[in-house]
C-alpha cells in the first residue's frame, strides 16, 4: 500500500489517542477550536467562496446557544430536542435577514452584518427569561440514557465528530454542480445569472447554511460550558471569527480549522503570558494578535492552509471519465426568427443608449453587429440577454417575448452568451469553468449534493465539459487554472462554457479579440459548424475581415441607433458606415 493510502488512517489513529496524550487543559482548548471552527467553515463558504462578506456569524451563535439553553433550563426540554429547535430558530433568522441582504454585494453587506452583530447582543440582554447581561447558568449538559455527558475526553470526541462531518457536508456540497454556482457568486452575479444560475435565492440558501453551522456550534456551546452571557455572541466575537478564516485561508475548508486552532490558542497564550511579562494586567493581548495577524498576512497572503497544502503535495484532479451524454435540445423547428427585437430602446438618465433597434436573426444564421466604440453594441446584448430590461420595444426569443425578464430565465429558454470582458473563475480549473454553463442541464438538490448522491449526475456534467472543451481545443487544458492561460484562450473557455448550456441562441461579445490569425480561424470553423447545425449566432465584432468573411448579415450601429442592414459587401460600401467608422468620405 502507497504511503499516501497510509496516511488518512494514520491521521485517523493519532486523532483518537490524542485527547489520552494531552492535559486536562489543552483538552478544553481543542474543545474550543473544533466550536470555532465550525462557525469559521460557515464564513468560507459564505465569504471566501460565495463573496458575502458577514461580520455577525456569533450573532447566530447566540439564537441557537440561547434557544436551546432556555428550552433545557426553562422549559425541561432535552437538549438533543434543543438543538433542532436552535437550528430551526437560527435558520428563520436568518432566511428573514436573507432575503434583506441577498442582493447587496460588497460593503453594503458587511454593513449590513455589523448592524445585527450589534443589535442581537443587546436584544438577548434585554429579554429577561435570559438572564439578561449576568447571562444563564447551571445549563444542563447533554445526557443519553439516563447517562450526563461530563467526561471532557468525550466531548472533545463529540465536538470533533460535528466539525468533521461539517467538513464532509461542506465538501460534498462545493465538490459539483451546486459548488461550482456558489463559486460563482463571487465571479460576479451578471455572469451566474446569464448560466440561469438564481442568484438571490442561492445567496440566501449559502447564507442560512453559514447561519446553520454558527448554530451547530452555539447549541455545542451552551451544554458544553453550561454558562453564556452576551459577550460571546458580540461583534468583536464576529470579527474574531472573520479573522479565523482570513488567518486559515479564507477559500479553504480546511482553512477553518486551522485559522481556528492559531487564533484559538494564541488568544489563550496571549491572555495569560502577556500580563506576567508586563507586570500588570491590561488588554495588551489585543494589540499583539493584531501585529501577529498582520504578520501572517503579510507572509501566507492566501492564508496558512495553502502553504501546508503545497507542503503535503495533493494528488493532481482526476480527469473526467465517460459517461452517458446530456440530453440535447435540437435545431429549432420551422423558419420563424430565433430572435426579434422591435423598437428596443433603453435610457441612462439623458443619454440613449439604444434607440427603436430593430433587426432579426434566423436559425442557421450568423449576424454581425458591428459599430465604433461606443454605439450601444453591448447594451444590445444585455437587452436581449436580461441582464437589462428595456423602455420601450419588443425583444422575443423563439417566438416568446422575453423583454424585461431575470437574466436566468432568458438563459433557460435556450439562449447563452460570452462577454466584453472575460468572466471566469480563474482559481478554477479551464473543466470547472466550462462545466459551470451546464448548470440547467442538471437536476440534483441541495440535500444530494450535501450527502455526495449527485455523483452520476456530475460524470455526466463534467463528460460534457471535456466533449465542448476538445470542441473547441482546449482538451488538451482541461486541469489547468482557467485563469493562467492566454486572454484569447479565457475568451474560448467562455465560448465553451455557453456551448455547454447547450444553447440555441449563441451571443458573442467580442469572440475573437485577443486571438492570433491561427486561432480566429478555427473559431470560424467552429461557428461555421454551429450554423451548419441550424444554431443562430449573433456576434459583436471589431475585426472587420473576421466578420465580412463570416456573417450571413450586418446590422451596423451608431450613436444607440441603426444605420444600415444587409449582406456584407453591400453594408461595406454603404455611405453612412464608412462615415461612421472614418468619419467622413471624400
Amino acid at each position: 500500500m502507497s504511503a499516501r493510502k497510509l496516511l488518512p488512517p494514520l491521521l485517523a489513529v493519532i486523532a483518537l489517542a490524542i485527547p489520552y496524550l494531552v492535559p486536562a487543559y489543552a483538552l478544553t482548548l481543542l474543545a474550543y477550536v473544533g466550536m470555532a471552527a465550525l462557525v469559521a467553515l460557515g464564513l468560507v463558504l459564505l465569504t471566501g467562496i460565495a463573496g458575502q462578506t458577514s461580520f455577525g456569524q456569533a450573532a447566530f451563535v447566540g439564537i441557537a446557544a440561547y434557544t436551546s439553553a432556555y428550552l433545557a433550563k426553562v422549559q425541561g426540554v432535552s437538549p438533543f430536542l434543543g438543538l433542532p429547535a436552535g437550528l430551526l430558530g437560527t435558520g428563520v433568522v436568518a432566511w428573514l435577514l436573507g432575503l434583506i441582504t441577498s442582493r447587496l454585494s460588497g460593503h453594503y453587506l458587511a454593513l449590513a452584518s455589523v448592524a445585527w452583530g450589534i443589535s442581537f447582543p443587546y436584544l438577548f440582554a434585554t429579554i429577561g427569561p435570559l438572564g439578561g447581561f449576568n447571562g444563564m447558568a447551571d445549563i444542563p449538559t447533554l445526557s443519553a440514557f439516563g447517562h450526563r455527558l461530563t467526561d471532557p475526553h468525550a466531548w472533545l470526541y463529540l465536538i470533533w465528530a460535528v466539525l468533521l462531518a461539517s467538513v464532509w457536508l461542506a465538501r460534498n456540497l462545493l465538490d459539483g454542480r451546486r459548488g461550482r454556482a456558489i463559486r460563482a457568486l463571487a465571479g460576479g452575479r451578471t455572469m451566474a445569472d446569464s448560466l440561469g444560475i438564481d442568484t438571490a435565492r442561492l445567496s440566501r440558501t449559502v447564507f442560512v447554511l453559514a447561519a446553520l453551522a454558527a448554530g451547530l456550534s452555539g447549541w455545542l456551546f451552551a451544554h458544553y460550558q453550561l454558562f453564556i452571557n452576551p459577550s460571546p455572541f458580540s461583534l468583536d466575537a464576529g470579527i474574531e471569527y472573520l479573522f479565523m478564516v482570513i488567518v486559515g485561508g479564507v477559500a479553504w475548508l480546511w482553512g477553518a480549522v486551522v485559522g481556528a486552532g492559531v487564533v484559538v490558542v494564541l488568544r489563550d497564550q496571549l491572555n495569560d503570558l502577556l500580563p506576567r511579562l508586563i507586570g500588570q494586567p491590561g488588554n495588551y493581548e489585543t494589540i499583539v494578535f493584531a501585529i501577529v495577524v498582520i504578520v501572517v498576512l503579510q507572509r501566507a497572503p492566501a492564508g496558512l492552509w495553502p502553504m501546508l497544502r503545497r507542503l503535503a503535495s495533493p494528488a493532481p484532479p482526476a480527469r473526467p471519465g465517460v459517461a452517458v451524454a446530456l440530453p440535447h435540445r435540437g435545431a429549432p423547428a420551422g423558419s420563424a426568427p430565433a430572435l426579434e427585437l422591435s423598437g428596443v430602446t433603453r435610457r441612462f438618465g439623458g443619454l440613449v443608449a439604444a434607440s427603436g433597434i430593430g433587426f432579426a436573426v434566423y436559425p442557421g444564421e450568423i449576424v454581425a453587429l458591428i459599430g465604433p466604440n461606443g454605439a450601444g453594441k453591448t447594451t444590445v446584448f444585455n437587452l436581449i440577454s436580461g441582464a437589462l430590461a428595456p423602455d420601450e420595444g419588443r425583444i422575443q426569443v423563439f417566438g416568446a417575448d422575453v423583454a424585461g425578464l431575470p437574466a436566468r430565465d432568458v438563459a433557460r429558454r435556450g439562449v447563452a452568451r460570452t462577454f466584453q470582458h472575460v468572466r471566469l473563475l480563474p482559481e478554477r480549473s479551464v473543466l470547472e469553468n466550462i462545466a459551470l454553463g451546464a448548470h440547467e442541464r442538471g437536476r440534483s438538490g441541495l440535500l444530494a449534493a450535501l450527502l455526495r448522491l449527485d455523483r452520476a449526475e456530475e460524470r455526466r456534467l463534467l463528460a460534457e465539459a471535456a466533449r465542448q472543451a476538445a470542441r473547441v481545443g482546449l482538451a488538451a487544458r482541461l486541469m489547468e487554472p482557467a485563469g493562467s492561460l492566454p486572454l484569447g484562450q479565457q475568451r474560448i473557455v467562455e465560448i465553451a462554457r455557453a456551448l455547454a448550456a447547450d444553447p440555441r441562441l449563441l451571443l458573442l461579445d467580442e469572440p475573437a479579440a485577443g486571438l492570433r490569425l491561427q486561432e480566429k480561424a478555427q473559431l470560424a470553423v467552429l461557428l461555421q459548424g454551429l450554423r451548419a447545425e441550424g444554431m443562430a449566432v449573433l456576434l459583436v465584432e471589431h475585426d472587420m475581415d473576421f466578420v465580412m468573411n463570416l456573417a450571413d448579415r450586418v446590422v451596423v450601429m451608431d450613436f444607440g441607433q441603426t444605420i444600415a442592414e444587409g449582406l456584407p459587401a453591400v453594408v461595406q460600401s454603404d455611405e453612412a458606415v464608412l462615415e461612421a467608422y472614418l468619419g467622413g468620405i471624400e
